[in-house]
């Protein structure tokens, strides 16, 4: 079973702005999310329900969506800025 990938105008547009070897192990991270969805680890706090993902330092903050199989990446950026 595969989920579908979304991501949103934001996230993209902080991905663009990330050094080409970082981004494309970030769109690959990305796209294994679609055969593993619950690969990150659970958020807490304000940010309740949804997930994160470490690589390397950036992280991607997704939420899944059970019902339709869609994984929604909500936020990209370096791990000291992108829970801000």
């Amino acid at each position: 079973m595969s989920y579908s990938i979304k991501i949103k105008a934001s996230a993209a547009k902080s991905l663009r702005k990330i050094p080409k070897l970082e981004r494309i192990r970030i769109v690959e991270a990305v796209d294994r999310l679609a055969r593993e969805p619950s690969a990150g680890g659970v958020l807490k706090g304000e940010f309740s329900g949804l997930r994160r993902l470490r690589v390397g330092r950036y992280r991607v903050v997704y939420e899944v969506s059970e019902g339709n199989l869609t994984v929604l990446v909500v936020r990209i950026g370096h791990r000291r800025e992108v829970y801000r």
